[in-house]
């Protein structure tokens, strides 16, 4: 759980906005903030890797990359200490690592990007810090559930949805020896969820959207993030100018890996989805008769 002055923290800054903004310019920059706050991980991390490039010298005694893997260690040790990550969000954060990391050693070894530049923390031609890359999509996923009160309903068959996803997870790996199916993969994901809303709530007013519209907003902003990692040439895709550039491809690529994502969030926790419509009003009222 979040500490009881961080929960005070979110209600000041809620308070404040309302008291000076229009009700709808509040509830927008109290959504932006939450966002922010809830992807910190991955923020501290990008902004980790634009500062590096600037600073970094080559004759210096540690290497960039390793810089980057002790950061990233240091900031998840903080992040707990802190309970701003709960350590049931650490086992989440510890299987998209693991995920991550094998998806880094595969695709480098096929030739589909590279990490350019030397590092003692660098096995089989990836760096370790890689690997909190993937950590920092699951570190905001698990925050931003909490951070929001989401629910997920009307909520698929669970089953359904592992088989998708490792569908989804064996397609990056099997496209370089079988035919690409990510088509089909991206009808399944609508044919799926195309009834599941993501319930929020940014102070006391649900708000809802479709699932996959938020799979392609999120994918939207990783792919930004893309293009930070290669405009610093932390790494380099295959085929890609300098100044170039990420591919729009790597947009699908990365919707259909916030599926993966997303099921392997659910497999630790949940208690956010929902196999019924949700019902914000009546949960509301619920809430109120337990407290009286």
């Amino acid at each position: 759980m979040t500490t009881p002055e961080t929960r005070s923290l979110e209600h000041r800054m809620g308070d404040w906005a309302r008291a000076r903004l229009p009700f709808a310019i509040a509830e927008l920059v109290m959504f932006v903030l939450k966002q922010g706050w809830a992807c910190l991980f991955g923020g501290l991390l990008l902004a980790a890797i634009l500062l590096t490039k600037l600073i970094w010298q080559p004759d210096w005694p540690l290497h960039r990359y390793d810089a980057l893997f002790l950061f990233a260690i240091a900031t998840q040790v903080i992040f707990l200490a802190t309970k701003l990550e709960t350590w049931e969000e650490a086992r989440v954060i510890l299987l998209f690592h693991l995920t991550g990391t094998a998806m880094e050693w595969f695709k480098v070894h096929a030739g589909s990007w590279a990490y350019p530049e030397p590092g003692i923390f660098k096995l089989m031609g990836v760096p370790l810090f890689s690997g909190f890359m993937y950590a920092a999509v699951g570190s905001y996923m698990a925050r931003v559930i909490r951070v929001f009160d989401m629910k997920f309903a009307p909520y698929p068959s669970m089953s359904l949805t592992v088989l998708l996803a490792v569908a989804i997870y064996v397609n990056f790996f099997a496209h370089h020896f079988l035919p690409d199916i990510r088509y089909a993969l991206f009808a399944a994901t609508i044919a799926l969820y195309w009834r599941t809303r993501i319930w929020f709530r940014i102070h006391d007013r649900h708000w809802w959207m479709p699932l996959p519209v938020a799979a392609v907003l999120s994918a939207f902003a990783l792919w930004v993030a893309e293009n930070v990692g290669t405009a610093t040439g932390t790494w380099i895709y295959s085929g890609q100018l300098k100044g170039e550039m990420v591919s729009f491809a790597k947009l699908g690529s990365w919707y259909l890996l916030l599926y993966v994502a997303f099921v392997t969030v659910t497999l630790v926790s949940r208690s956010a989805l929902s196999a019924t419509p949700h019902d914000p009003g009546r949960a509301g009222a619920m809430a109120n008769l337990a407290k009286s």
